[in-house]
């Protein structure tokens, strides 16, 4: 069995045979893996599905409480969704698309604790507000034009915006301590927001998939990945007996974070041709002084630094981890060679291809500033970095936090049209012709909109079998199929239902912030 910590009991670990055929593979226990054998398993109960994880306890690498934000990305508080148009216009397309996603994901994990398969919500999500706070005139013109564009729209109407210092300082004191008032300032709030330890998500997620007959490899590294017929042979080693398992899938899906990218190389696949991937480490400041903690309940975003990826968008966040509160601040970025927080220091090279020099060279030429601001990053003092925070927090004390390493990233690189690379700052899901293998690649917000994303895969890779699937995946998402923007009455209908199921409180979408 699963317990807490994500080891499970070997005395009930189930083995399959070597060269044993099965329905589905998933490799890497993360969220991703989570999500997607819980639904198959819903869909089909009669498949058998085989885990493997190199590590021994699911959910440490990306998943794990410490190593993500915990941010439910609903777009409220993140400014890179929300690009402003050369005519000084804002862009609300994709913050629109990231909160439909999330409600989507909300209402899964609701239909789940209805279910029991989740016991307590609590062990997961929590209610806690989502802000984006700029300082200057300039910024401040930019948060007021972004939130009059999103207001307008149903999935952020209880969004509320303020500009006033003495209300500001009433959402976050922490942020405005030590202060000048005249400082021309804005904040935009939205109630409804929340923290999520996916960490612990993950975990109830495999403890009831392996009641529901999942085998679980724990120490299991997949190292090859091959085309037989109409099934992929996957062969991984027991990291410890160094034995070497074999057996057979109809289906397998790479949910291995930055390592999927070398995995799914390996595969041979065509629709993997030109992709790289390039590691990014990303470290935080954390105070557990519970005076400092007790006075910040929210999660603060700022804009990214000049020539810095959306991704490094500074932020000022509540967490709540195995249901400890704490409050942590970055991210500072950093460069490491490997692909997993527990990788190898050749992770990178390995996955350099000659199909992917071209991308990367591309790339590196374009984004000529992002490498300008990784090596100072990377450069960076400890002095450095309590100056950063305390541009957040100005009486900030270098004695209330710690430097902890959050997990490894790995940015998309994709080619593009002619001789360019992309440089992809989201998801990306990359799955064969025939849909007999997938893999996500990519950072946030993957997490967050993980059951979409895995809805997508199943409508991608198992069209035949969709048809059938169609009404139960209604049941489980009741919005499945519909725009919740274009349908308000659903869209409040499925949240104050979620609100209810997932105990996140008496929040409505019209109610706002507290004044």
């Amino acid at each position: 069995m699963i317990g807490n910590t994500g080891r499970i009991d070997p005395t009930e670990e189930r083995v399959a045979r070597s060269d044993t055929d099965i329905d589905v593979a998933l490799i890497g226990g993360g969220i991703m893996s989570a999500t997607l054998g819980t639904l198959l398993k819903q869909l089909r109960p009669d498949w058998s599905i085989v885990l493997f994880e190199r590590l021994d306890e699911v959910a440490r690498e990306s998943s794990d409480g410490w190593n993500n934000a915990g941010t439910g990305h609903a777009a409220f508080c993140e400014l890179n969704y929300t690009p402003e148009r050369s005519d000084g216009s804002i862009d609300v397309r994709r913050a629109i698309k990231v909160n439909e996603q999330f409600h989507v994901s909300r209402q899964y994990w609701s239909s789940l604790v209805e279910q029991g398969v989740i016991p307590d919500p609590k062990s997961f999500i929590r209610n806690v507000p989502h802000m984006s706070w700029v300082r200057g005139a300039e910024d401040v013109a930019f948060l007021r034009r972004r939130y009059d564009a999103m207001v307008r729209e149903p999935v952020f109407a209880g969004m509320e915006y303020s500009e006033d210092f003495s209300h500001i300082a009433n959402w976050i004191p922490l942020v405005t301590n030590g202060r000048d008032a005249s400082e021309p300032m804005a904040v935009t709030y939205a109630g409804e927001g929340t923290d999520v330890d996916f960490g612990s998500l993950s975990r109830s997620l495999f403890k009831w998939q392996h009641s529901q007959g999942v085998e679980v490899r724990m120490q299991h590294d997949v190292r090859k990945l091959r085309r037989e017929g109409r099934s992929w042979n996957i062969q991984a080693k027991n990291r410890l007996t160094r034995e070497t398992v074999s057996l057979h899938a109809k289906f397998v899906f790479v949910g291995a974070g930055g390592k999927a990218i070398t995995l799914l190389q390996g595969s041979g696949i065509p629709e993997i041709k030109g992709y790289a991937g390039f590691p990014v480490s990303g470290q935080f400041l954390r105070t557990t002084n519970p005076e400092l903690i007790a006075t910040h309940t929210a999660k603060v975003y700022g804009k990214p630094n000049l020539g810095a990826p959306p991704m490094s968008a500074p932020h000022l966040d509540t967490r709540i981890v195995d249901g400890k509160s704490s409050v942590m601040f970055g991210p500072y970025a950093g460069f490491s060679p490997k692909l997993l927080k527990y990788g190898s220091m050749l992770d990178f090279i390995s996955s350099v291809r000659l199909d992917n020099i071209p991308t990367m060279l591309a790339v590196a030429k374009d984004e000529f500033p992002l490498t300008r601001y990784l090596i100072g990053q990377v450069l960076q003092s400890s002095s450095k970095r309590v100056d950063a925070l305390r541009e957040f927090v100005p009486e900030a004390k270098a004695s209330d936090w710690e430097l902890y390493s959050a997990g490894q990233r790995v940015q998309v690189m994709k080619p593009g049209k002619g001789k360019r690379g992309v440089l992809e700052f989201g998801t990306e899901l990359i799955n064969s012709a025939d849909g007999s293998i997938a893999g996500l690649l990519g950072a946030s917000p993957g997490a967050s909109t993980a059951v979409p994303i895995a809805i997508e895969l199943i409508e991608r890779c198992f069209p035949k079998e969709l048809r059938e699937w169609r009404s139960k995946l209604t049941e489980l998402v009741p919005s499945y199929g519909t725009s919740l923007s274009q349908n308000p009455d659903l869209l409040r209908e499925v949240f104050e239902h979620s609100q209810r199921v997932l105990q996140l409180g008496e929040v409505t979408l019209s109610s706002g912030a507290p004044s």
